[in-house]
């Protein structure tokens, strides 16, 4: 039965075989002219491409409804994938920008684990709403600009996205205006003072987007020519695009009730920006409504996510501002130039140089217990636990970039040269031709049916020979490897008959007869 699938699939030559064939080659099994449904589900799951991942919904929907048995034949198998080709083979290939996204995950998994022991700190107790939060829950999600996600804890339970607010806020400015006439009202260097500071810069005017004066001055900007109701559905739209739509953004009525009604500071800060206008000519743009903006500040910090969302968010600015999963650019590139920059100097209330100097990664917390983390051209990270530490960061969520930053090589600076930490995006494989034709004698004499089965997909010639004129196949015969002998007659179709320099064929290297009943 294989015998006459593979014939007809393989066209004598696996290098002429189309990729939706290699694809369903690798997931065919001894004897079988069909491949399993769920197996083929539980790939895609492994590299991080999860149930709800829009760009595979068709996909999936075909499966599920195309036959009902749990296997599908080849001619099946190629109308699903139609339209899936190209991310398919990136997965299949291991062209991620995370290549062995199991391993990474295991990673994450131990630092959440190690992180979850930490007692320290106390819900913000300023705002009634949040004191009342658990303190006990703790949730961490990951998305790469590819799409790949994982989540770990608490990652579905909502949360107000407070001061995470400020970086997607200041980023709507830069793009409704130019980048000269925002910074005309806000600074862009880091305090040195608390988030609340009554203060502002030499010239009249907040330091930065990412403390409270600069945030509420950033919000004035947006979209002020229109009624609030209209502005705040403008910034909530923009959170949906960020995120890809994938889960609904919310609005935490209690929380914006309790921030509005313990706000004398951000009151204090607005009337005081709002003196300076009259007295420098700095302060607000002319006309602008000074309880308008404070309201739409305080509903901005009452948008209501979950860490799911947030590392979705993260991940459009590590892209470049386009989503991984609609491909709509939201962002800018220079935009998000702009932002990261103001997260990594001032991301992190008064530890911000700290972190920018230990962990190296723009950043943006919030005193609801969130670390919205962001890795640049790699992924996004959401981390939230609501207990905060002295200076208003979440203790966990601050234990867990340490742990991030020691064990990965992400630090902004890095060279690449500390041998004692681990860089997930090197490739599977080299590509190279050199290289190449090594893992596939390596992966042959070690049985690593895996890595061979990369290597096929990126259309390796399995036939080549090295200095003694040895195949793969005479490799894994040698080390009595069936499932990859198997794979390499089977699947691959190498061919059975080259010799080495000892004129020997693979099938002369064993007495097995096992293993020689699967040759010809």
């Amino acid at each position: 039965m294989w015998n006459q699938l593979s014939s007809s699939l393989l066209e004598n030559n696996h290098i002429k075989i189309p990729i939706q064939k290699r694809f369903f080659l690798s997931f065919i099994e001894d004897d079988e002219t069909n491949v399993n449904k769920e197996k083929i589900m539980n790939e895609l799951t492994k590299h991080g491409f999860l149930d709800d991942d829009p760009r595979l919904k068709e996909l999936r929907n075909k499966f599920k409804t195309l036959v009902k048995t749990p296997t599908i034949n080849y001619e099946e198998f190629s109308y699903c994938i139609e339209n899936h080709i190209e991310l398919l083979q990136r997965i299949f290939q291991r062209k991620l920008i995370i290549p062995k996204f199991q391993e990474f995950k295991s990673h994450i998994e131990s630092i959440y684990e190690k992180t979850l022991s930490c007692k320290e700190g106390h819900n913000a107790d300023y705002i009634p709403q949040l004191k009342r939060v658990n303190p006990e829950q703790y949730g961490i999600s990951v998305c790469t600009i590819d799409g790949q996600r994982y989540n770990i804890g608490d990652t579905k339970i909502d949360f107000s996205v407070q001061s995470c607010c400020k970086p997607v806020n200041y980023g709507l400015a830069l793009e409704d205006l130019d980048e000269e006439y925002v910074h005309t009202y806000v600074g862009r260097e880091p305090s040195g003072q608390a988030f609340n500071e009554l203060l502002l810069n030499k010239q009249g005017k907040p330091h930065n987007p990412l403390i409270n004066s600069g945030a509420i001055m950033t919000t004035s900007l947006l979209q002020n020519k229109l009624p609030l109701s209209e502005r705040f559905e403008y910034i909530i739209d923009k959170w949906t695009d960020l995120s890809g739509g994938l889960y609904k953004v919310g609005f935490n009525n209690s929380v914006y009730l309790s921030e509005k009604g313990t706000a004398d500071r951000n009151f204090a800060l607005a009337h005081f920006m709002h003196e300076t206008n009259e007295t420098k000519k700095i302060g607000f743009p002319e006309g602008t409504n000074i309880n308008e903006t404070l309201e739409l500040y305080f509903q901005s910090c009452s948008i209501e996510i979950n860490t799911e969302i947030l590392s979705i968010v993260a991940s459009t600015l590590a892209n470049g501002g386009i989503n991984p999963f609609t491909g709509k650019r939201i962002f800018s590139s220079k935009t998000v130039q702009n932002v990261l920059s103001m997260m990594l100097m001032c991301g992190m209330y008064d530890y911000s140089g700290e972190f920018a100097f230990k962990i190296g990664i723009p950043s943006k917390s919030g005193v609801a217990g969130a670390i919205m983390i962001v890795v640049p051209n790699v992924m996004g990270i959401a981390t939230w636990s609501p207990r905060l530490d002295t200076i208003g960061n979440s203790a966990r969520g601050i234990e867990f970039c340490k742990e991030f930053g020691k064990l990965f090589s992400f630090h902004i600076f890095d060279t690449g040269e500390d041998t004692n930490k681990i860089n997930p995006l090197v490739n599977y494989y080299n590509s190279s031709s050199m290289n190449l034709f090594s893992e596939l004698c390596l992966a042959s004499q070690r049985g690593d049916i895996e890595h061979l089965q990369i290597l096929f997909q990126n259309n390796v010639d399995f036939n080549q020979k090295d200095y003694d004129g040895r195949t793969a196949l005479h490799l894994a015969v040698c080390e009595g490897h069936i499932d990859i002998i198997k794979f390499l007659l089977n699947i691959v179709k190498v061919k059975q008959d080259i010799k080495d320099r000892w004129t020997k064929v693979a099938k002369d290297e064993t007495d097995d007869p096992e293993i020689l009943k699967l040759f010809k």
